[in-house]
């Protein structure tokens, strides 16, 4: 069966394909079958068992439980029995008691493990013991998450609560605070609510700005919630970690000191990445006394198809083609599933294939019980599947990362996960939506064509074997504490005292900004103190983007109608909405006509081409500064500052499910600079001599190291491959030797080359593994070839690159 695209507004027929008839369909109950039963069912349809690499048995996990501490009011512990928890587990009672002792905490425990609840039974018993102020407000709290989706789920939460206690919780008003709010409901808002839920961006732009108008509430702070704070980390991490920077240095002013209550996923030391993000001392609870039963998991690769892309390579099948196969067996099975993808398009793809499938197998009944869940849709229908997938009248899902985020799904049967998410953090809180209590779960990771994802599906130790991720970011990178500065100065004058807030390289930073003219120092109030101003009459934090890289956003437009789609990040620009890009928007696909860039803005139009675009760049590098040198015999590793010279000079045209290349078209875009950081490692002529790697074999091998070490990175760092960048040279200008490059994509980097340099040795030796373990020939996608290489991934050299990689890795001779 051939597979079809999407059609013009069948996206809009998907989210809501099974909500309008779901409620005539019978809710059906999963099979007792154990998820190796499951799994055996799966592989020996189809002749599939070739596929599967590894399974790994996870043993189930009783629940272990504690008392709720003395100081949760009677009120909030009646309703939470009113909702079936009759006794918390050890991890809530550890951190409720440190919440309650005034101490920061960051709970990091697993899916579905009650973090929520963990934090909201203090918070509720402070916003009901608040002392009550003049205007009857009393203690409050804010509650920062990442998307809007979760803190609306936070919003409903808290009202099952308010609602099991029977008007006992009256007096907390919970309201949600974000783009989305009503104007008319912003000042109710601000004078009355006592739990205000909302993002970094709103905190960022609307609240900290206009902190006087604020002034009750945050004079009244007791808590902050950053709830799953793992997801902060990067360039994005940075900025948030200043926005919370600025909140405590406001909060002082009015007279606050609030505790943070922060909930991660499983991660590694998630009380030091706590700290780096808050600039406090976080205590870490991370021993989960949930019950969880067993899960198998298992990892599987596509085979290899008929198809061929660059110089010839060999194709696999996709991983979304793959996931489709897997979710119609499944759904045909009565085994509930999700299937997780990377894109709003490949769930909208998957879910259509599944339902076409079904369709043909088992008649329109059964494919309606499919449907596709992501961003974009209203918060009705988000409900509305949700609901349908806890009863069991929706069978299959496809979803973006939308439904990772602590939305409140759990208590599925099976997960499929459509190529890895980038981190294990993010792999076990995907895989976690499977299992409700004592009951077994199937998780299956698909790998997709490249070189991380074919690294662990053939060393499943690298998953099972080693503990998740720290998070990385760097709230000291200048180019993201400029910017903050600035906005700090612009809510309340800077001072001498305010500086060790923002860490040691603020005042190295201050006399920048005053040369600039967009700080002045002079007197401050009364007591004839000096202190930073803002002197600009524009708002200081239109300038700062959290979730960019810098530089003002380009505006993405409908051609057609003047419409404003949204914005596109300016670092993002010249690769996402250059002339002749596929360019995806609330699920809806669109061609840019058109990218001007002294207007900042991008001409679309509405369309839906079977292909994708993938943008091609070159790169020039030269080091500015070597901050750490280590010897590995006669090769040398460094890191330390660089800067990067890269032009967009033509994109590809990939056809969907298949990837198969059906064109490159040129593109005129003019250079940019970026200043970064990078880690970097030389070898000798003798060195190569000795290996046996003649001068015409140098620039392919080194080539295809850089590809395959990029590829392999984010399994060592929170990044994924488009965060990070390489150049490789037989004979870099700067070091005089062959030379291996691999930088952080944001300006004054993001902490990702740094992670890559202190774990070197791990990182380059996985490279090397990746690379000989590929059964391909000459190199393909699953090893050494780059979907973002500017040079058509030429030249390649794979056996060169092995030789490369076993010299810079091989011991130094002894004696």
């Amino acid at each position: 069966m051939a597979f079809n695209h999407l059609r013009p507004g069948q996206h809009d027929v998907l989210g809501r394909i099974s909500i309008a008839l779901m409620t005539d369909l019978v809710p059906m109950k999963p099979l007792p079958d154990s998820p190796a039963t499951v799994l055996s069912r799966l592989t020996e349809a189809r002749g599939r068992q070739d596929r599967l690499t590894h399974t790994e048995h996870i043993p189930a996990r009783a629940a272990r439980f504690a008392d709720w501490p003395s100081g949760i009011r009677p009120e909030v512990l009646d309703a939470i029995l009113d909702t079936g928890v009759s006794r918390p587990w050890i991890h809530q009672t550890e951190a409720a008691n440190l919440a309650m002792g005034g101490k920061s905490v960051v709970i990091a425990t697993g899916t579905a493990s009650g973090k929520s609840l963990a934090y909201l039974a203090p918070v509720l018993s402070a916003l009901l013991d608040g002392t009550e102020a003049a205007n009857g407000r009393g203690a409050t709290c804010l509650y920062l998450s990442p998307t809007k989706a979760l803190a609306a789920d936070q919003v409903r939460r808290v009202g099952e609560l308010r609602r099991a206690a029977d008007g006992a919780l009256g007096r907390v008003r919970a309201a949600a605070y974000d783009g989305d709010t009503p104007f008319e409901e912003r000042e109710w808002v601000r004078q009355y609510a006592s739990l205000v839920l909302t993002n970094p961006d709103m905190l960022h732009r609307g609240i900290l700005p206009a902190h006087a108008r604020w002034a009750s509430f945050l004079r009244a702070l007791r808590y902050v919630v950053v709830d799953e704070c793992h997801t902060y980390r990067g360039v994005f991490g940075s900025h948030v970690a200043q926005v919370l920077r600025r909140l405590r240095r406001i909060c002082a002013r009015y007279g606050a000191e609030p505790v943070f209550l922060l909930a991660s996923a499983t991660s590694a030391e998630p009380g030091s990445a706590a700290a780096r993000l808050t600039g406090l001392p976080v205590a870490e609870v991370t021993d989960d006394g949930s019950p969880r039963g067993e899960t198998v998991f298992a990892l599987w690769e596509p085979p290899l198809t008929e198809l061929h892309g660059e110089h010839g390579a060999p194709v696999r099948r996709s991983a979304t083609a793959e996931a489709a196969d897997l979710l119609t067996d499944l759904v045909l099975d009565r085994t509930r599933t999700v299937a997780f993808v990377r894109s709003r398009r490949g769930a909208e793809l998957l879910a259509v294939i599944a339902q076409e499938r079904l369709m043909e197998a088992a008649g329109s009944a059964t494919a309606r019980r499919v449907a596709a869940y992501r961003g974009g849709y209203l918060p009705e229908e988000r409900r509305a599947i949700e609901r349908a997938l806890h009863t069991g009248q929706l069978l299959g899902l496809a979803s973006t990362s939308a439904l990772e985020l602590g939305v409140d799904v759990s208590g599925l049967d099976a997960v499929l996960l459509a190529g890895y998410p980038g981190t294990r953090a993010s792999l076990w809180q995907q895989a976690g939506r499977a299992g409700r209590g004592a009951q077994g779960a199937l998780a299956v990771l698909i790998a997709r064509d490249d070189p991380l994802d074919t690294y662990l599906v053939h060393h499943p130790e690298s998953l099972f074997q080693q503990p998740v991720e720290s998070t990385v970011l760097d709230p000291d990178n200048p180019h993201v504490l400029a910017p903050h500065l600035c906005a700090a100065a612009a809510e309340l004058p800077l001072t001498e005292p305010d500086l060790a807030l923002f860490g040691p390289s603020a005042p190295l930073l201050l006399p920048q900004l005053e040369r600039r003219g967009l700080l002045r120092r002079r007197q401050t109030g009364s007591a004839r103190s000096e202190g930073w101003f803002w002197t600009r009459r524009e708002r200081a934090v239109d300038a700062v983007d959290i979730r960019g890289s810098g530089g003002s956003p380009v505006r993405v437009v409908e051609a057609d109608t003047g419409r404003l789609l949204g914005t596109v990040d300016a670092a993002s620009a010249h690769t996402a909405v250059h002339t002749g890009a596929v360019h995806l928007h609330q699920g809806r696909s669109y061609l840019v006509r058109e990218l001007d860039l002294d207007e900042a803005v991008a001409l679309v139009v509405e369309a839906d081409p079977a292909y994708s675009t993938v943008a091609r760049d070159t790169t020039a590098i030269s080091i500015l500064t070597t901050d750490s040198e280590v010897k590995w015999g006669d090769a040398r590793l460094c890191f330390g500052s660089v800067e990067v010279t890269n032009q967009v000079v033509s994109f590809l045209k990939r056809r969907q499910v298949t990837g198969e290349i059906l064109g490159e078209t040129k593109l005129d875009l003019p250079p940019r600079t970026l200043r970064t950081r990078a880690v970097w490692w030389c070898v000798t002529d003798v060195q190569l001599d000795e290996a046996g790697l003649l001068p015409e074999e140098l620039p392919g091998a080194a080539h295809a190291a850089e590809h395959a070490s990029i590829g392999l990175l984010p399994l060592f760092a929170t990044c994924d491959r488009w965060d990070i960048g390489g150049v490789s040279t037989p004979l870099h200008p700067d070091t005089g030797l062959p030379t291996v490059f691999v930088y952080d994509g944001h300006p004054g980097g993001a902490g990702f080359a740094e992670r890559g340099f202190q774990r070197a040795r791990e990182w380059l030796t996985a490279t090397l593994a990746a690379i000989s373990a590929c059964e391909c020939e000459r190199g393909c996608p699953s090893c050494i070839q780059s979907p973002k290489c500017g040079n058509g991934n030429d030249p390649l050299d794979k056996a060169g690159s092995v030789r490369l990689l076993e010299l810079l890795l091989a011991p130094p001779p002894t004696g």
